[in-house]
């Protein structure tokens, strides 16, 4: 098979030993960043099968319908929400997406990366470490963790990684979310916010790890920001559909919250610093980096070349619309 890599920005599957399973099969590997859905046409064009990045540039129905020779999809990960799967379905496109798994570890990429967020914003690192290059000596005031309060919005996989991280830095954890996000927590011995606007009000730090689905969209509204406090700290290393649009940069803008720590943005990737939170000064942004870690990025990749080969040998696995196996 012709099989087009897209979307690989660190240029990292072919340092992957899934890379070298394919050799019997011709690869073209892009890593350009991009949000112009042409682009997928020309680097697909003539291609059998695909191999996609995560979650990066929406397929759509007219781009699908431009590559009649494409049959073959293999998602990294589960999530499809960027993919038009009827218009798959319809064009005989299997789509195969499994979960990556987390190898049973109690923590996450993702979780990391909320904790160097946090602690950079809260020590003020990225200026510090910028001023002292141009011969500065430190100049802020940073606060600490311990004794603080941390809200966890979302007890799952990585937002619990985010509470018991809290925990140890001895912080006072405190979480929302639906009923058996709740009921996790509870069992982990975590509290439990009165309300959801106490959840909002109380806490120094709050940390969002919900999905990003139409259940979501919006979820934490502008009147949940105006809640909290001046000088807390709001971080989303989940997705930013979650959060109104146009809320966050509105409320920073009023100061409820005074800050903000950002990995995700509603339209990705983010080119030309044309988004509003990077030209903030009390924001730290970040470019979606939260599983950008080689081994999770190998995990990815073997999972998909799984698909892949699977798919070739006539038996595709992890297939998300069955209906479209054997319609080429």
């Amino acid at each position: 098979m012709k099989i087009a890599v897209l979307h690989d920005y660190a240029d990292v599957f072919r340092e992957t030993p899934a890379y070298f399973r394919l050799k019997d099969h011709e690869v073209v590997i892009h890593t350009d960043a991009y949000v112009d859905p042409s682009r997928v046409i020309e680097q697909t064009a003539g291609c059998e099968a695909l191999l996609l990045t995560q979650q990066r540039v929406p397929l759509t129905r007219q781009i699908i319908e431009s590559l009649p020779e494409l049959r073959f999809i293999s998602q990294t990960g589960r999530n499809t929400y960027h993919l038009d799967i009827s218009a798959c379905t319809q064009q005989g496109i299997v789509v195969s997406a499994g979960a990556s798994g987390g190898g049973g570890s109690p923590y996450s990429t993702t979780a990391e990366l909320t904790w160097g967020l946090i602690l950079a914003s809260l020590r003020h690192l990225p200026y510090e470490i910028d001023r002292l290059q141009q011969g500065h000596w430190h100049t802020t005031v940073g606060t600490r963790l311990f004794g603080h309060t941390l809200g966890v919005y979302a007890f799952g996989h990585i937002g619990g990684a985010v509470a018991r991280v809290g925990k140890a830095f001895g912080m006072h954890v405190v979480c929302w979310g639906r009923e058996g996000s709740t009921a996790r927590a509870k069992t982990e011995g975590f509290e439990i916010a009165a309300s959801r606007e106490a959840f909002f009000e109380n806490a120094d730090v709050i940390s969002l790890h919900l999905p990003s689905n139409h259940e979501t969209r919006g979820i934490v509204t502008a009147a949940d920001l105006a809640r909290m406090k001046p000088t807390a700290l709001l971080v989303n290393t989940s997705r930013a559909p979650i959060i109104a649009a146009g809320a966050l940069v509105a409320a920073l803008q009023q100061g409820r919250p005074g800050f903000a720590a950002v990995d995700v943005y509603e339209e990705e990737p983010v080119v030309g610093a044309t988004h509003p939170l990077l030209h903030m000064s009390n924001v730290l942004c970040t470019p979606h980096l939260g599983y950008a870690e080689r081994g999770g990025y190998a995990a990815l990749y073997t999972l998909a070349v799984d698909q892949l080969l699977a798919f070739a040998e006539g038996q595709p696995i992890n297939v998300v619309n069955p209906e479209a196996v054997g319609k080429r």
